[in-house]
């Protein structure tokens, strides 16, 4: 069964452009419990919406699809990068990641704004946990946005 998520990046430090130049890429860096454990339920040909988050203005950029189950996030375990947990060790990793292969850009921004006005979408957790950067989405809110992009 496909199951479809919202993926939220700040597009100046990873965009759905980013994702269209390298094809496939691991989604590291999330130290969210909650974010974590949806990655943790998260299987290969799952639908991701990709969202541009602290931007002007925010929005859904586009679609991709998980290509990798989670693994061990790597960054963890790198002290000299910005996401290393000194709690983390290879033999009890805390946090993962999954891989995304891109999909396709929307022809436009759906913006926030945008989608706050659709009633289809009242319940998405975009709009009461808009800090948790993954995060389910149904599959009539999924069809809904894609309605809003134009497929």
């Amino acid at each position: 069964m496909v199951r479809r998520w919202l993926m939220k990046s700040e597009p100046e430090v990873f965009s759905i452009d980013d994702l269209a130049r390298l094809k496939t890429s691991g989604w590291d860096g999330v130290r969210n419990y909650q974010a974590r454990n949806y990655m943790k339920d998260m299987r290969v040909g799952d639908e991701v919406l990709f969202y541009h988050s602290n931007a002007a203005p925010p929005g859904v950029a586009g679609l991709a699809e998980v290509s990798r189950a989670a693994y061990p996030d790597p960054t963890q375990f790198d002290p000299a990068g910005g996401h290393h947990d000194p709690k983390a060790a290879p033999e009890r990793p805390i946090w993962y990641q999954v891989d995304v292969r891109f999909r396709r850009k929307f022809a436009r921004l759906l913006t926030l704004d945008e989608l706050r006005g659709v009633a289809a979408l009242a319940d998405m957790p975009l709009f009461r946990r808009s800090r948790l950067s993954v995060q389910p989405v149904t599959a009539e809110q999924f069809r809904a946005i894609l309605a809003l992009a134009g497929r």
